[in-house]
């Protein structure tokens, strides 16, 4: 098993600290500690929390022959915040049955869902490297993306997208492609009686406990709340945040650094965009200098998913 470091573990402790101290914990650090990672790769599985994904990545394997056809016998496929890889394995295995040799190169911040991702591609005879790196950082996308020469298969699957800024990250992967190159990526429908209630549901509600836990924090510490908010930048971009409301004086440690957060103060918690389907569109084409080949709604309707190229 390969894998690459550009972001160290070191780093991420002294990130995740310095955030905690800003009251604001961004997406990567939901996945540093092992259990949290377990139970990211348990929510991924939940049909409530992801719904038809699943369906919509069996129908883009079942088109494999096609892409096959267009990248010949190579196919270099770099996954953006790959997570365990399970995806990215469902279209890979499609691509080798069509006659293509797949090359994998999973990227994401968590050391354990690298190592699943990578083992699971062995598993299936995949070669490949794992490259530990922050996809929010435009110079760690530019490393990924230069693991492979074009064309090259892109994947940013899961509605990861949505946990950044969206206007931003859609242009540092924009940035990323040549021609010749394919992306494949998914957004989250809107729906505003359903957005904020699936991720107040049981699985949901264990992944950003299982954190909260790391850093000592207990369920009767506190509660999580969420919020909806409207991206004013533009028209149909949806933000649903959540955040640790303390109900008591509270110290927590983090890497031997312990940090207070006194009754009534929030800790910012993980983020996500949801979309429009007019939005999702104008994020890729008219703000993300990208064209859609093709495009599909999954059968529930929860995302939003598009081949494109630049």
């Amino acid at each position: 098993m390969k894998v690459e470091v550009v972001l160290t573990e070191a780093d991420i402790l002294q990130e995740l600290t310095e955030a905690i101290e800003a009251r604001d914990l961004p997406e990567k650090y939901f996945y540093c500690f092992p259990s949290s990672a377990a139970e990211w790769t348990a929510l991924t599985r939940d049909t409530e929390v992801y719904g038809g994904l699943r369906e919509t990545w069996n129908q883009l394997a079942a088109g494999a022959p096609a892409l096959a056809q267009y990248f010949g016998k190579r196919v270099p496929l770099i996954s953006f915040g790959s997570g365990d890889g399970s995806r990215d394995r469902m279209l890979m295995s499609a691509l080798k049955d069509a006659g293509c040799e797949c090359t994998y190169f999973p990227v994401d911040a968590s050391i354990s869902l690298l190592e699943t991702a990578c083992a699971g591609a062995e598993d299936d005879d995949i070669e490949g490297t794992g490259i530990k790196a922050d996809i929010s950082s435009p110079v760690h996308l530019v490393y990924a993306a230069d693991a492979a020469e074009p064309p090259r298969l892109f994947v940013m699957s899961g509605n990861t997208l949505g946990a950044f800024d969206p206007l931003a990250e859609i242009r540092y992967v924009s940035q990323c492609m040549k021609p010749g190159d394919r992306l494949i990526i998914d957004g989250e429908a809107y729906d505003e009686q359903k957005t904020i209630a699936r991720r107040a549901n049981p699985a949901s509600r264990r992944f950003v406990w299982t954190l909260l836990s790391n850093l000592g924090i207990r369920p009767d510490d506190g509660d999580v709340r969420f919020e909806h908010k409207r991206d004013d930048r533009h028209d149909g971009l949806h933000l649903i945040t959540r955040h640790f409301h303390a109900a008591r004086d509270l110290s927590l440690l983090v890497g031997g650094h312990e940090t207070a957060l006194a009754r009534g103060e929030r800790l910012g918690l993980n983020f996500v965009y949801c979309y429009t389907d007019d939005a999702f569109r104008w994020l890729l084409c008219e703000h993300g200098g990208l064209d859609i080949i093709t495009s599909r709604t999954s059968s529930d309707g929860r995302f939003f998913t598009a081949i494109c190229k630049k």
